[in-house]
């Protein structure tokens, strides 16, 4: 992917009726983007935009999850390689694993306090462990950009802050949905405001304030 990703003309539309934009948004490697804004206010349909013009370039954690209830962990989150490798690698994956996806993968569930889960079916697990399922598929992805849409809003404070920063660690550029303002503070360098489809608020995170952000909830 080349940076900056210059993107024009987003506009999303549902039952016909347009929901968010069109609106322009640059996003140059290196950006940490906190998407904020009420319920609604287009942030999810923003990030559907966005990946559908990265195609295969970028890591998607989608607020629905996208997991296969039947497979365990490991195969929920080597699905970020899938297509990777060719069908015979896949088929011998998945009922035998290869000792360095086993060992690559039980490292990142490991960051995230996962691995004791590794084996255990994904319809079995909590919303925060689903969640942390979906986070490291899209960290075995590595990708050249992250979009996540609420991607902690299940885990406890202390937890969603260890889960920020391995996102932080593990891509240098990210757009990422957030409800929680401090979050989005802390773990940003950017941050965007939508509100009613469009952008209220495009600002350097280290200029801004809680209070600046709140009435974008309002």
């Amino acid at each position: 992917m080349s940076f900056p990703l210059e993107l024009e003309g987003l506009a999303g539309y549902f039952g016909g009726r347009r929901v968010l934009g069109p609106l322009s948004l640059s996003i140059a490697e290196g950006d940490r983007i906190a998407l904020v804004g009420k319920s609604g206010a287009g942030k999810s349909t923003l990030l559907r935009l966005i990946h559908g013009r990265a195609a295969d370039e970028a890591a998607l954690v989608p607020q629905e999850l996208g997991l296969v209830g039947a497979l365990p962990v490991f195969h929920n989150v080597f699905m970020g390689q899938l297509e990777q490798h060719n069908t015979a690698y896949n088929l011998i994956t998945l009922v035998r694993p290869f000792r360095k996806d086993r060992e690559a993968i039980a490292s990142l569930l490991q960051e995230l306090e996962m691995d004791e889960n590794m084996w255990r079916p994904a319809a079995q697990l909590s919303g925060g462990q689903r969640q942390r399922t979906a986070i490291a598929r899209a960290l075995y992805r590595k990708a050249a950009m992250l979009l996540a849409d609420e991607p902690v809003s299940a885990l406890d404070g202390p937890l969603a802050h260890k889960v920020m920063d391995v996102l932080r660690r593990r891509y240098q550029t990210s757009v990422i949905a957030l409800h929680d303002v401090e979050l989005a503070l802390t773990y940003s360098t950017r941050i965007v405001g939508i509100r009613n489809g469009e952008i209220a608020l495009d600002a350097p995170a280290e200029t801004l304030t809680a209070a600046d952000i709140r009435p974008l909830y309002q």
